[in-house]
């Protein structure tokens, strides 16, 4: 047995039209990307678990990696006969990419006929068998991607990537931190407040393979760079523990639902546009540093 050891006006209306026309197309298509060997895992023959998990994929713009894994991720959970539906929570506001407040947002949503959820970054797949994403025997939060395994984050504390976690352990902690827009540290946060709410947080045990084998990274940081941006006193702000915002007063809105499929596979893909408290976190927009004075001459 093994061990369980995140533009305005018409800018934004013709984003919105470009997205909705990928996604329709993606719909369309039997799209697939030949970059990753992933493999295939043949089912298995016990019925599906009587447990539901919900995935909630946080996403903006990253339709390739998409392609990729709704196919990949629905194959493999199919194979451990988890049930389980794929949820895409699709930002399409003018704000800053909010991964923490897009679980939170997409959590609402599934609360209530789904028994845990995995928190899944959309570039990152599992490619070991022995990865289970069942529900913990234990009810506490699993750390599938976990330090030991991750091809890059190797920290102790690091919970990204994947996380499996029940409905009611992530209503008790009050799900993540709203102030973290733009890329990183919204996990290490939540860290936190599994810590201080003595969940005993397991990961991935004894298996066959190690950092260079255990997950496919589908992220090409050359194209896709990520939003290290610190403006205003953010980088102050999201260093510290946040004891105040959650899932509990996330503002959002469920603007467009859609069933889709991507090489047969059915996905929900959710367009969801958050709201930001200016005053609380400015940095949700940072403003483009203006150019310096050139000298006379």
């Amino acid at each position: 047995m093994k061990t369980r050891t995140v533009v305005s006006g018409r800018c934004l209306a013709a984003c919105l039209a470009a997205t909705l026309l990928v996604v329709l197309l993606l719909a369309l298509s039997p799209l697939s990307a030949p970059d990753c060997n992933c493999g295939r895992f043949e089912p298995l023959e016990t019925p599906l678990s009587s447990d539901r998990l919900a995935v909630l994929v946080p996403f903006r713009d990253r339709f390739d990696e998409l392609v990729e894994f709704v196919p990949h991720l629905t194959n493999f959970l199919q194979h451990q006969g988890v049930n389980h539906e794929i949820f895409v929570l699709n930002q399409v506001d003018q704000f800053r990419f909010n991964r923490a407040s897009l679980i939170n947002a997409g959590f609402k949503v599934v609360r209530r006929t789904f028994d845990y959820v995995a928190m899944h970054d959309v570039d990152l797949l599992p490619l070991n068998p022995e990865l289970s994403y069942a529900r913990p025997a234990d009810g506490r939060p699993f750390h599938v991607a976990a330090p030991h395994l991750h091809p890059r984050y190797h920290y102790p504390t690091f919970v990204g990537g994947i996380l499996l976690i029940s409905v009611k352990d992530f209503e008790q902690v009050n799900g993540m931190s709203n102030k973290y827009w733009g890329w990183g540290l919204e996990d290490d946060e939540f860290y936190v407040r599994m810590r201080d709410a003595r969940f005993n947080v397991t990961r991935p045990g004894n298996l066959t393979t190690n950092t260079s084998n255990t997950f496919w990274h589908n992220h090409n940081t050359s194209r896709r760079k990520r939003d290290f941006t610190k403006c205003y006193h953010q980088k102050e702000v999201t260093r510290r523990r946040d004891r105040y915002t959650g899932l509990k007063d996330v503002k959002y809105q469920v603007v467009a639902r859609h069933h889709l499929k991507i090489d047969n596979i059915p996905f929900t893909l959710l367009n969801i546009e958050l709201e930001c408290d200016k005053v609380l976190t400015p940095w949700c927009e940072c403003e483009e540093p203006k150019e310096k004075a050139k000298p006379k001459t």
